[in-house]
C-alpha cells in the first residue's frame, strides 16, 4: 500500500503541476494555418516535393494541388531513386520531374532532393511539401498568409489522419515532440525547430541561410534547417496544419511505423530545448505514476477483505487522476489528429507504445548507431548518411 501511495501522491501532484504549466507547455502559444487571401500570388510560387517510393502516395497530394484555388506556378516532384512507379504519377499528373541517383557522400537522402529540387525551382516563394501530405482548397493562399505574417522559415505540423488500429498506436509519438520542442510554447530562447512535412521560405531566406545544404548530413534535416535560418538571423515559425494541412503518415503497416518513428524520435530529443523537454518529461512520469498507481489501488481495494477505507480512498484518487490525464489528453490529440477514444480513456496502451518507440530509437542511435527507413541504412552521424524522407 505504501508503493501505491506514493505513486498516487506523486502523480497527482504532478497532474496539478503540469496543469499550472499548461500555457506555457500544452501547446500554449499554437497557431494554425489560416483560409484567406495572400499578401502574394501563389503563381509565384514552386511546390517542391521529395518522393521516393511514393507511388501510392503522390495522387493524393498532387490532385490537392491541382484542386487548389489558386494553383502554385510549378510543382516539382524529385525522384529520389525509386524503384516503383513514382515517375510514372507524377509526370501523369503534370508535374516536373528531376530524377536522382540517390544522395552523394555526406547527404541524406531527402535532404538532397530538397536541395535539387530547390535548385530547379523558379519561383520567388518554395513550399516543400512531403508526399504524404494534403492540402485543402484555400490551404495554399492560408499558408502565404501565415507566412507573410511569419516571415523568414514557416513550419507546418500537418494535421495526422491515422485510419488503422495500429497507426492509433502512435497518438503520444503525435503530442510528445511538439511539447518537448518547445516551438508551441510561450517559453522564450528555446533552440528552433522545425517540422519537414510542410516548409516555406522565400527564396532569398532559402539561399541566405544555405538551404538544405546546411543541414545535409543531419538525420533530422528540418530541425537543421531550422537551427541553419537561425544562425543568420532568420525567423523560424512553427504553425499546425489543421483543417488546411493533413497527413497520414505510416499507412503501409506496423513495420513502417516502428522504422518511421525509432528513425526519428532519439535524434530529435537531442535538438529539444532544456526547459520544455523537462517539462514535457514531467508530464510524461505523470502519466506513468497515475496509470500504474491506479491499477494497483484498484487491484488491493478490490481484493483486500472488507474493503480498507484507506485502499478505496486511494483507488478514488488514482480514478479521479486518470480522468483528469484522459481529459487533457483528449484535448491535445484534437488538436494534433483525428486519433479515437480509446488511445486517451486507455491511455496507458499508448503511453506504453510510445515508452517502447523511444527506447527502441534510442537502442538504435546511441547503440547500433544507425537506423533503417525507406530501404536505406542510415548512420547516426554527423557524416554522410544514406537516408531518405
Amino acid at each position: 500500500m505504501l508503493i501505491v501511495t506514493v505513486l498516487l501522491v506523486t502523480g497527482t501532484a504532478l497532474v496539478v503541476g503540469r496543469a499550472l504549466l499548461s500555457h506555457r507547455l500544452l501547446l500554449g502559444d499554437h497557431r494554425v494555418v489560416p483560409s484567406g487571401p495572400a499578401g502574394i500570388r501563389p503563381s509565384d510560387v514552386s511546390v517542391v516535393v521529395p518522393a521516393r517510393n511514393e507511388g501510392t502516395r503522390l495522387p493524393s497530394l498532387l490532385s490537392s494541388l491541382a484542386a487548389q484555388d489558386h494553383r502554385p506556378g510549378e510543382v516539382i516532384v524529385v525522384d529520389d531513386g525509386s524503384d516503383d512507379d513514382t515517375v510514372v504519377v507524377a509526370r501523369a499528373a503534370g508535374c516536373q520531374v528531376v530524377s536522382t541517383d540517390g544522395p552523394p557522400p555526406g547527404w541524406t537522402g531527402k535532404a538532397w532532393a530538397c536541395h535539387t529540387g530547390a535548385q530547379r525551382a523558379a519561383g520567388s516563394v518554395l513550399l516543400f511539401l512531403d508526399a504524404d501530405t494534403v492540402l485543402a482548397p484555400a490551404a495554399l493562399e492560408g499558408l502565404l498568409s501565415l507566412h507573410s505574417e511569419l516571415p523568414g522559415l514557416l513550419s507546418v505540423q500537418p494535421y495526422h489522419q491515422p485510419a488503422r488500429g495500429y497507426e492509433q498506436l502512435s497518438a503520444y509519438c503525435n503530442v510528445v515532440p511538439l511539447l518537448a520542442s518547445g516551438a508551441f510554447s510561450s517559453w522564450t530562447q528555446v533552440p528552433p525547430m522545425a517540422f519537414g512535412p510542410c516548409l516555406v521560405t522565400s527564396r532569398s531566406d532559402y539561399l541566405r541561410s544555405g538551404g538544405h545544404a546546411a543541414a545535409r548530413s543531419t538525420i533530422v534535416d528540418d530541425v537543421g534547417l531550422a537551427r541553419a535560418y537561425a544562425s543568420q538571423g532568420l525567423p523560424v515559425r512553427c504553425a499546425l496544419g489543421g483543417s488546411a494541412v493533413q497527413m497520414r503518415m505510416y499507412p503501409q503497416g506496423l513495420r513502417q511505423l516502428v522504422e518511421g518513428w525509432t528513425k526519428n524520435l532519439a535524434a530529435g530529443a537531442r535538438f529539444a530545448g532544456r526547459r520544455p523537454a523537462a517539462a514535457a518529461t514531467v508530464w510524461l512520469c505523470a502519466h506513468w505514476f497515475v496509470a500504474v498507481g491506479t491499477v494497483l489501488a484498484v487491484w488491493s481495494a478490490a481484493t483486500s477483505p472488507g474493503g480498507h477505507p484507506g485502499g478505496v480512498g486511494m483507488a478514488a484518487l488514482g480514478v479521479v487522476a486518470w480522468l483528469a490525464i484522459a481529459a487533457q489528453l483528449r484535448w491535445l490529440l484534437h488538436q494534433v489528429g483525428s486519433f479515437r477514444w480509446w488511445t486517451w480513456v486507455l491511455f496507458p496502451v499508448t503511453l506504453t507504445t510510445f515508452g517502447l518507440l523511444f527506447a527502441g530509437s534510442c537502442l538504435l542511435s546511441l547503440g547500433v548507431r544507425q537506423v533503417r527507413w525507406r530501404g536505406r541504412v542510415v548512420p547516426v552521424s554527423g557524416a554522410a548518411a544514406q537516408e531518405s524522407g
